[in-house]
């Protein structure tokens, strides 16, 4: 039995469209794709399912059939006689077929009435075989790791959801929601795992299905590599990457290998490609536009924080806690949120960022920004209900706003504050089960006076 994915709502609106473009759904391997397309399906007349790692289904695309005689042919090889109504066309793992890529474009000109979604967590590698996607011709969503309010859908904690939407979050369900919250953290967001989960609540079994995602990702890694080397690089930095996720990290001698800065920096952009992690550099600069700085160290996001906590070997740090301060000297509460920050933009594009001061040897470090309309705000994750603010200050000394967010276990409110040189400004302070409707919240922040 599945649960319902956000992306569902984004499927259905692209289906509504009359302009609308075949589609290219973007997401790491094991998030759910197939799932969701499947269940967008039950509402077309005729599903067409085809998955190009079986050759049979890849050779259609070498036969340089026109779109009505490939479509026969699909419907002829999955022996499925055609039906008056919508026709859904998903072709999964394209990326093994640069001329079902450059397919997509007659799709879009010579039969717009067939619905077409392509996926494929390796897309991008084909950028590097000299393969685009037709320009102009196609769009792209991408699909995210379980966010925190599916996973209430996923629990059946219904009144928790509805509880989140409510113009102002009431006090009575902080404890509630805050437990869920930590468990979410413990779990994380694969959907195999959460699948597992809801059905036994047995938090052992779920090991089984994190050691089977690590080695089904490491499995991948000769699909992507350029050479035998790389093959031995790229695994390296996927074991490694998970247990040191959520730290700013060196390129040279990554995970106490011999491996140098050129080897690994190519390895965690094959790697970004792949959507397995992020690299999150820091900006120095307080307003728009965000300026990264790639000459200072990066910051590792992975793809799931309940990877990051079994590779790490800290779920027993976190299960039954009350509170997630000092669990992996914090790491964990930010990674976490990271996650959740990310599942609110649906754009392949977007990128994590943090925020240091320009000047060197520096220790202040805001750990997220968040652009909002023409406003960078900083925000502070803090793992227990209160905490020093130093660095968030000296941001706000610099800042020409006066608004900045504290992310963290207790209540909701919105404060007036005063920074160590006298300005004041107004701060967010917001549960950790609320990042998801962060934007409702700055909107009130901003409208202080």
């Amino acid at each position: 039995m599945s649960f319902r994915r956000n992306v569902l709502t984004q499927l259905i609106e692209w289906g509504q469209d009359p302009a609308r473009k075949p589609l290219v759904l973007r997401g790491a391997r094991q998030v759910g794709k197939t799932t969701v397309v499947d269940i967008f399906a039950e509402d077309f007349d005729n599903y067409l399912y085809l998955n190009l790692e079986k050759p049979k289904e890849l050779e259609l695309f070498e036969k340089q059939f026109s779109v009505d005689t490939l479509l026969e042919a699909i419907f002829f090889i999955k022996n499925k006689s055609q039906k008056k109504g919508k026709t859904l066309l998903f072709i999964d793992e394209i990326q093994n077929s640069p001329k079902a890529v450059a397919f997509l474009r007659y799709f879009y000109e010579d039969a717009p009435e067939i619905y077409v979604i392509a996926a494929g967590s390796l897309l991008e590698t084909l950028i590097n075989r000299k393969i685009n996607f037709p320009v102009g011709r196609v769009t792209y969503l991408r699909m995210h790791p379980v966010s925190f309010v599916e996973f209430l859908d996923a629990m059946n904690e219904k009144q928790s959801k509805l509880l989140l939407q409510k113009e102002e979050f009431p006090e009575y369900g902080h404890e509630k929601l805050l437990s869920l919250f930590y468990r979410y953290t413990l779990i994380g967001g694969m959907p195999e795992v959460i699948q597992k989960y809801r059905q036994n609540k047995d938090l052992t079994e779920l090991n089984k299905i994190f050691d089977s995602l690590i080695i089904s990702y490491l499995d991948d890694t000769e699909k992507y590599a350029r050479n035998d080397t790389m093959v031995h690089v790229l695994r390296h930095t996927i074991e490694k990457s998970f247990s040191n996720a959520g730290q700013r990290i060196k390129f040279q001698h990554f995970g106490n290998s011999n491996y140098r800065s050129r080897e690994i920096g190519e390895a965690f952009r094959t790697l970004e490609k792949a959507m397995l992690l992020q690299l999150v550099y820091p900006v120095t600069n307080v307003n728009l536009p965000i300026n990264t700085n790639y000459k200072k160290s990066p910051r590792l996001q992975v793809l799931d924080t309940g990877l990051l906590n079994y590779s790490a070997g800290i779920q027993q740090d976190i299960f039954g806690t009350k509170q997630l301060s000092g669990v992996h000297e914090g790491i964990v509460t930010e990674h976490i949120v990271g996650q959740e920050l990310l599942t609110l933009k649906d754009s392949p594009l977007y990128k994590l960022n943090f925020w240091t001061r320009e000047k060197k040897d520096t220790n202040s470090e805001v750990d997220f920004i968040y652009q909002y309309k023409n406003i960078v705000l900083p925000i502070e994750v803090k793992t227990g209900k209160s905490g020093r603010l130093r660095s968030l200050h000296e941001y706000i000394d610099r800042s020409p706003h006066k608004f900045a967010i504290r992310i963290y276990s207790g209540l909701l409110s919105i404060n007036k504050a005063k920074t160590i040189q006298g300005k004041e400004y107004f701060l967010l302070n917001l549960p950790l089960y609320l990042i998801n409707r962060i934007e409702h919240y700055i909107e009130k922040l901003i409208n202080q006076k």
